[in-house]
């Protein structure tokens, strides 16, 4: 289904402002978990340095869904784009573990108000109809920029240190303020709707709570993202002294799997299900993911991660597609910023135990054990979701209008 030049011309500012974000993002992480490995850090500082990232998507949810919702996206785009570019200057030089979390909190703070806000944007560029399309265009070309994040750090920190890595991601925000300035397409800045029962603003957990579809479909992926994503903590001690590969060699494996990504969201996007068929396809991601996990601690060698890793990168990339698509088929254009900040947090804190539980078990168990353990618990969680969640998926109601003037999505299938 092809798009306009209106909506090529929107897609692609949005695609490409999240593609060289996102490439910053990936990079300055990458580069900092690097140096602290290189440092002889311990599993807990990396643990660390990973909830930082994260914990302020988690807390500051609720405000930045409303932010996203209430204020306009240009004013927000330009302000918070120019205070994260402006932070990754002092943390380029920060050499202290205490000071480089602080300031990675900060920056990350950004990134919860312009994610929903990104997000929102999207389904107001093109029909509905063309929302899977839409959100299957930018996912790859943001995937591209996710790819030539790790990768690139691994070049740089070989060669230049912390510094250059994060002045590098520094420039990338600045994506951010021209993006707002350039989009004709907007969010935010019109009146919120008033729950009529309450005469107040709904926020982002009560719309969500009020839809089986997205309820059913974000308690288990939060579930299935907590139970695996410990071993992102143990993942470069997995490469680089299990397995005994170079930095190098960690930043490629690391972009081969938002590699693998780009294909699983084009893939999903030229045939999407209705939405009770994507929460079957969430089940089997969820539990794709356990086996994978199960793939790496059996690991002989670094090269044995290759295909491991391209069918995970397929499996996250439908993730990604299947949550934008739900997302924009079943909220109100008004309601995204909320609805999506709530799916961040809540994703977000699912990662965030499996990073305290990373920093926790990686000092008492061995690398591979961690990743078989990962792995098993995964599998059984999925399992013991999968039945009540496909239950209330199969029996929950259409989606509600996306708006007063729109008629409801048709019934899921």
């Amino acid at each position: 289904m092809s798009f306009t030049s209106r909506e090529r011309r929107e897609l692609g500012l949005v695609a490409g402002c999240t593609a060289i974000t996102y490439a910053g993002d990936f990079l300055a992480t990458t580069a900092l978990v690097l140096t602290l490995q290189q440092h002889g850090a311990a599993g807990y500082a990396v643990a660390a340095l990973l909830i930082a990232g994260i914990a302020p998507t988690v807390l500051l949810a609720p405000l930045a869904g409303r932010l996203a919702d209430r204020y306009p996206s240009r004013t927000l785009l330009v302000v918070v784009g120019a205070g994260q570019a402006a932070l990754c200057v002092p943390l380029a030089y920060a050499r202290q573990p205490a000071l480089v979390i602080a300031l990675l909190a900060l920056v990350a703070s950004g990134v919860a108000i312009t994610g929903p806000t990104l997000g929102a944007i999207v389904p107001r560029i093109v029909d509905p109809e063309r929302i899977p399309n839409a959100q299957a265009a930018v996912q790859t070309v943001r995937g591209l920029g996710v790819l030539a994040g790790p990768a690139l750090a691994g070049l740089l920190v070989g060669r230049y240190g912390q510094a250059v890595p994060l002045l590098v991601d520094a420039a990338s925000f600045l994506a951010l303020p021209a993006a707002g300035l350039l989009l004709r397409t907007r969010h935010g800045g019109e009146p919120l709707r008033v729950d009529a029962r309450t005469g107040r603003v709904r926020g982002g957990v009560s719309l969500v709570a009020a839809d089986g579809v997205l309820t059913v479909s974000l308690v288990l992926i939060a579930a299935g993202i907590a139970a695996v994503t410990c071993v992102d903590v143990g993942e470069v001690f997995l490469v680089r002294a299990t397995l005994h590969g170079s930095a190098t060699i960690f930043g490629m494996l690391g972009a081969l799997w938002p590699a693998a990504g780009i294909a699983g969201a084009w893939l999903l996007g030229r045939r999407t299900p209705g939405d009770r068929g994507v929460v079957r396809l969430l089940v089997a991601i969820m539990a794709t993911f356990g086996v994978i996990m199960l793939g790496c601690a059996v690991a002989p060698s670094v090269a044995w991660l290759v295909p491991v890793y391209l069918v995970g990168g397929l499996a996250n990339g439908g993730l990604n597609l299947a949550v934008g698509v739900l997302l924009g088929r079943r909220v109100r254009p008004t309601e995204r910023g909320r609805v999506g900040a709530t799916f961040s947090g809540v994703i977000n804190a699912g990662t965030l135990v499996g990073y305290v539980a990373g920093g926790v078990l990686l000092s008492v168990l061995e690398t591979r054990t961690m990743f078989a353990g990962s792995g098993v618990v995964a599998l059984a969680v999925t399992g013991a979701l999968a039945v009540p969640v496909l239950r209330v998926a199969r029996r929950a109601a259409p989606a509600v209008p996306l708006d007063d003037a729109e008629p409801a999505t048709a019934p899921a299938r």
